[in-house]
């Protein structure tokens, strides 16, 4: 599942371990989500939204390219 935790964790200056301290998950899980090798829960999606403040939409949405 392709996503753009990565570039708007990254647009806010944030690191893996300081999204995944925010959020309540390891910093691995948080590489993971981003490399699209692991599907997070709806309450993980709308939270990791939130800490970088983007709608769902803008985070996990698919588009076809």
């Amino acid at each position: 599942m392709k996503n753009h935790v990565k570039i708007f964790r990254m647009k806010t200056s944030m690191t893996q371990e300081q999204l995944a301290r925010n959020v309540g998950v390891t910093r691995q899980t948080i590489g993971l989500i981003e490399k699209g090798m692991y599907n997070p829960s709806l309450n993980l999606c709308i939270t990791i939204a939130k800490q970088l403040n983007k709608t769902l939409d803008e985070l996990f949405w698919e588009v076809d390219e």
